[in-house]
């Protein structure tokens, strides 16, 4: 018998705000987290605008010696980490820390650090590169650090799986509990991929969006006008606990991870199913998982990046699965808020998923002005919708064709 698998502790790093309240307060009121870049200079790119954490300031979490051992993208998941951790108010000591682990999803990594060794072993020669080179750019690092701060010898590994990392990691972190492999995990994902080459590689792809003039209007998921995802960055990470231990310790459950479920397209290695039909078995599978009908979910917090194939094949999929009900359901796309944090994406909006059931809202899809014909649900167009929410899908989808989806429901005895 599977055990009960509840969220205790939530941590956040977006564009919006670092602060959940303020991050909430934002992301309902419509706000938009997309600006030009600062990063770096992009005055020779195709696209010069994503979601940024512009106001990071990791001095103000780590010294200087800490910082020469972690990328940025490390530096995200620590911070939401410690957040997700005090939040959980969970000691650690009252635990055997064989039973505690971490479990964590990044599509890529430390890129930034790729790109500064490589541009040092040109420029200077190999002996000039750093020996902290592969520690932090290892997608692992973010999943050891958080380890080695708590102490934590239980499951520890990192799941890359493109944008469905964090969805994927989540419900790796779920079943370990259920199966009683662990008591506590920390999971979720984070991403730092804004940066010269990823900038680059992306737009040669064509996958972003180029309204270079507007960026605040540029992710427009499920909009006829969309044009390609916006890039951004961050880190979604949460503290899942076994029900009867987080009760024992009067926790504060904010919700309980009910369903997951995954598959793959075995298509094309960047395009969608264009008939959603891997989408479709992993939002079916997470239902079976939770042995819920499908008239029980309440809201999706889709994928939904704003590409012009993306979006209609998840309307596709969700209306295969969920059939007439789907008319029923709120929809939306916090990526049009957001942008798009890759392989942090599914634990940011599962916290969102979350946040919407706990506070009976539903976040809206801003920028959504001219709907797309071929997408007929809705997804609460630009303000949000005042709803009871008892069961929310999060869908997170990946290049590779790898598709994900957890459930989370209100915590009921």
């Amino acid at each position: 018998m599977k055990r009960r698998v509840v969220v205790t502790g939530l941590g956040i790093v977006t564009s919006l705000s670092q602060r959940l309240d303020d991050f909430w307060t934002k992301l309902t009121a419509g706000e938009s987290g997309i600006h030009e870049l600062k990063l770096f200079d992009t005055s020779k790119f195709k696209v010069n605008f994503g979601g940024d954490v512009h106001d990071w300031r990791p001095t103000e979490y780590f010294d200087s010696k800490e910082l020469n051992r972690i990328d940025r993208f490390t530096q995200f998941a620590m911070v939401g980490a410690v957040d997700a951790i005090n939040d959980s108010r969970i000691d650690f000591s009252n635990y055997d820390s064989f039973r505690c682990g971490v479990i964590l999803g990044s599509g890529i990594g430390g890129l930034q650090t790729i790109e500064d060794q490589v541009e040092r072993l040109l420029m200077k020669g190999p002996d000039r590169v750093s020996p902290m080179t592969i520690p932090k750019l290892m997608l692992n690092a973010a999943g050891g650090n958080i380890s080695i701060r708590y102490g934590l010898r239980g499951p520890n590994f990192t799941v890359a799986t493109a944008c469905a990392s964090a969805t994927n990691a989540i419900g790796d972190a779920m079943k370990a509990i259920q199966y009683d492999e662990a008591d506590v995990m920390v999971t979720g994902g984070t991403e730092a991929a804004i940066t010269p080459m990823g900038m680059s590689a992306f737009a040669n792809m064509r996958a972003l969006s180029t309204r270079n003039d507007d960026p605040a209007k540029a992710s427009r998921p499920f909009d006829l006008g969309r044009d390609g995802f916006v890039m951004s960055e961050g880190a979604g990470i949460v503290v899942l606990e076994e029900l009867e231990a987080a009760k024992a310790r009067g926790a504060t459950i904010y919700a309980e991870l009910v369903g997951y479920g995954c598959s793959g397209d075995a298509g094309h290695i960047t395009s969608p199913d264009e008939e959603g039909r891997g989408a479709s078995r992993a939002m079916q599978n997470a239902l079976n998982d939770g042995d819920l009908n499908p008239n029980c979910v309440d809201y999706i917090n889709a994928h939904g990046t704003s590409t012009p194939p993306g979006d209609v094949a998840e309307t596709k999929a969700i209306k295969n699965v969920f059939g007439e009900h789907a008319y029923r359901l709120s929809v939306s796309s916090t990526k049009s808020a957001l942008g798009h944090s890759l392989g942090a994406s599914g634990g940011i909006e599962m916290i969102i998923s979350i946040l919407a059931m706990k506070t009976s809202t539903v976040p809206p899809t801003i920028n959504l002005e001219d709907p797309d014909p071929k997408c007929d649900l809705d997804y609460t167009p630009n303000v949000a919708k005042t709803r009871e929410l008892n069961y929310a899908m999060s869908n997170s989808f990946g290049f590779g064709g790898h598709n994900a989806s957890v459930i989370v429901g209100k915590y009921k005895e």
